[in-house]
């Protein structure tokens, strides 16, 4: 097997769709905000979090989060508030700023991190041979999948 996913013929479009349709609300925003929640935190905030494993720009932490540069201030601004990050000036270049996280960040990193690989109660509550099928659905699925960059 190359690890290449087979791809459905014409029509099944409305078979991904409702399969993703049931899939968004088990994962994403709902179980996010579960954990930024618990953490404390807003989603916004625990979205930058999971990109500051090491030092980033402001512009890369605002292709990483997708979103325009200005919102990245006020993150970032949250972040400090927090004393979860600290701005300095970046390694390569004393004009750009870099956010590092502060050892609170880290600390809520790693938690953050612990939560988001912990696997939902819907999850646990399925059988074994149910949780093997969806783990290999999900391997063959995640083969060719874009990873961000």
């Amino acid at each position: 097997m190359t690890g290449k996913v087979k791809r459905g013929a014409p029509g099944d479009e409305r078979l991904a769709a409702e399969a993703w349709g049931l899939l968004v609300p088990l994962v994403y925003p709902p179980r996010f905000v579960e954990i930024a929640h618990k953490l404390g935190v807003t989603p916004p905030l625990l979205g930058a979090l999971r990109f500051l494993e090491e030092p980033q720009t402001m512009g890369r932490m605002a292709e990483l989060l997708r979103c325009d540069p200005s919102n990245v201030t006020g993150i970032v601004d949250a972040l400090e508030d927090r004393d979860l990050a600290v701005r300095r000036p970046s390694t390569e270049d004393r004009r750009v700023k870099a956010i590092e996280l502060t050892a609170a960040g880290r600390k809520l990193r790693a938690r953050a991190t612990k939560e988001m690989y912990k696997p939902p109660e819907w999850i646990e509550g399925l059988s074994a041979a149910d949780q093997r099928v969806l783990r290999d659905i999900l391997r063959r699925a995640g083969a060719e999948r874009p990873t961000l960059s």
